[in-house]
Order: structure tokens, then C-alpha cells, then sequence
């Protein structure tokens, strides 16, 4: 009895905390408050970061960073222990090692380290300030268009790896070009390969600071074709990024629509007069209204065509003797 009651708490801790699909006023509850909990952290770092400020309100920061840490702690610990209950055939450690190991967990995890690090080790406090901002990432959780851009992200991981490495040969390579030509004109500029770097990544990037210019016409000739290869090298993330944005919300479109066909074959709903019941439906799924619209209209015309084909298949056979009619 108390092992079945334990697993019902666990459940209920589950679907509260981890299952987006389980939609109570409770869990809306406890996701506003998480939400306020995270802004109101982010809002208390800025507000510090305010000498004269922070010093005549010290008790209220302090009092509110540790209530903070209570509330984040918690929830890891709740997250941790009731994750098991997504699939209770599979291994309850294994499942709590993909917890510990994937995106969301890191980002709880940083939430609360480095208050837990200032224990042991005095951090300054500018710098656990810095830290503390990761707590912002904790919102990733709760707004879709943030989960899309990580999902993005995530599934584009080797095109972006391949930008990054390709980036990392063309700054070494310019830097190293730099350095043999505008060395002797420029020797306490480009004083090494390492030490002219800094042009190098400037000038692939497009920002181009000028506080480092080539002087030589070499010099000059080579930095002005590195800008033009910068632009090209710039692109390459923006476009990576935007065409699995699109792919993203494509596929994510078609889900949804898949979704709602599958709601409305189910559920015997008028589409032409159940408007309440297909507005309930598409605010279930996720739809645009604009998107609801498309799939009834395409619905419609798709049993229209049923119809057709079924009054044709009807008219081909005699309605006597059950023989086909010639054409």
C-alpha cells in the first residue's frame, strides 16, 4: 500500500513537471510561477549589478537568491526522481542518466551551481552575477519558439561544426598571410602569428574594427580578399539557421495537421456547423486559424471527391443483374 502510494505521488510530480501534454490549472500554476520565479532572477542580477543599489537592499537580494535556490534545487530533485515515470518498462537508472545528460537538465543544473560553488569556493561577485544569468535559459522549457531554435540547433549541429572548423583554417591561414607580409612594416602590430589573429578574425567576420590596418599594398590586396571570403563565411551560419527554421516549422505543420485530421476522423464533428468543437480542436493542436481553414477546406473537398467516385462506381454496374455497363 505505501509503495503504490509512493509511485501515485511520483506519477503526479511526473505529469506536473514533465509532461507538456498534461494541462491542469495546476500545472499552469506551477509553470507561471517558475517563469516569474526565472524573470524575477534575471531582473534581481541587473538590479545588483547596481552598486549603491544592491548594498541598501543587500537582505531582500540575499533573502530572495536563497528562496530562489530552495525552489530551483527542488524542482531538479523532483525532476530527477519522478522522470522514471515516462516509461516505466525501461530502466529507472537509465532513464535518469538521459535526464542528467540532455539540454535541460545541464541548464537546471547551471541554474543552481554556482550558488552551491560559492560555498567552497569564494567566486567575485561580478563574476557569479554572470553565472547566475543562466538561469534565463531555464525559460527554453516553456515557450515553444525557444524549443524550435535548440531543435534547430541540435539537428544542425554538423553543418554548423563544419562552419565553425572551415572558420578556424581561414583564420589561421590569413593570419599567418598577414604576418608575412605586414611583419616588417608593422613588427609591434603583427608581431607573431597567434598575436595577428585578432585582425584576422575582425576582418573574416566583417566587423572590421580599423584599429588594425595593413599598410603594404600586399597587405592591403590580401585583407581586401579575406573581407570578400568574410561575407561568404558570414552567410553560412544565417543560412543554416534559416533553412532548418523552415524545415522546423514545416515538419512541425505537418504534425499538427496530422493531429487534427485524426481528432476530427475520431470525434464525428460537423465541419460545416460544430464551429465551437473545431475552434476547441485547433486551439488543442496548436493550429493557426489561418491553418484550420486550409485543412477544412481541403477535407471538405477531399469527401466531395469521395462522394463523386462513389456516385461513378455506382452507376457503372446495372442496378439489376449487377453486370458492368459499357462505357
Amino acid at each position: 500500500m505505501k509503495h503504490s502510494a509512493w509511485f501515485s505521488i511520483r506519477k503526479w510530480v511526473y505529469h506536473h513537471l514533465h509532461d507538456e501534454d498534461y494541462q491542469t490549472p495546476l500545472s499552469q500554476i506551477i509553470n507561471f510561477f517558475l517563469i516569474l520565479l526565472i524573470l524575477g532572477n534575471v531582473v534581481a542580477v541587473l538590479l545588483e549589478s547596481v552598486n549603491d543599489l544592491y548594498h541598501h537592499y543587500q537582505v531582500y537580494f540575499d533573502a530572495f537568491e536563497h528562496f530562489s535556490i530552495v525552489v530551483f534545487s527542488l524542482e531538479y530533485l523532483l525532476r530527477f526522481w519522478s522522470v522514471v515515470e515516462r516509461n516505466p518498462q525501461q530502466s529507472a537508472l537509465k532513464q535518469r542518466w538521459g535526464y542528467v545528460t540532455s539540454g535541460a537538465a545541464i541548464i537546471d543544473l547551471l541554474a543552481i551551481l554556482p550558488a552551491y560553488l560559492n560555498l567552497f569556493v569564494k567566486l567575485d561577485l561580478r563574476f557569479l552575477r554572470i553565472l547566475r544569468l543562466f538561469r534565463l535559459f531555464k525559460l527554453t522549457r516553456y515557450f515553444v519558439s525557444l524549443q524550435i531554435l535548440l531543435r534547430v540547433i541540435e539537428r544542425e549541429k554538423g553543418s554548423f561544426q563544419a562552419v565553425i572548423f572551415i572558420l578556424i583554417i581561414m583564420i589561421v591561414i590569413a593570419a599567418a598571410g598577414i604576418y608575412g607580409v605586414e611583419s616588417r612594416v608593422q613588427p609591434e602590430v603583427f608581431s607573431s602569428i597567434p598575436g595577428s589573429m585578432w585582425w584576422a578574425v575582425v576582418t573574416l567576420t566583417t566587423v572590421g574594427y580599423g584599429d588594425v590596418t595593413p599598410m603594404t599594398p600586399v597587405g592591403r590586396f590580401l585583407g581586401a580578399m579575406i573581407t570578400i571570403l568574410g561575407v561568404g563565411l558570414a552567410a553560412l551560419p544565417a543560412g543554416i539557421l534559416a533553412n532548418g527554421l523552415a524545415n522546423e516549422l514545416e515538419l512541425r505543420k505537418q504534425q499538427l495537421e496530422i493531429r487534427f485530421r485524426q481528432l476530427l476522423q475520431n470525434s464525428d464533428i460537423d465541419i460545416l456547423n460544430d464551429t465551437e468543437k473545431m475552434e476547441a480542436l485547433r486551439k488543442e493542436v496548436g493550429l493557426s486559424t489561418e491553418q484550420m481553414h486550409d485543412i477544412t477546406l481541403q477535407l471538405i473537398r477531399e469527401r466531395e471527391e469521395m462522394k463523386l467516385k462513389q456516385q461513378q462506381h455506382q452507376y457503372c454496374y446495372c442496378p439489376h443483374c449487377g453486370n458492368k455497363l459499357p462505357d
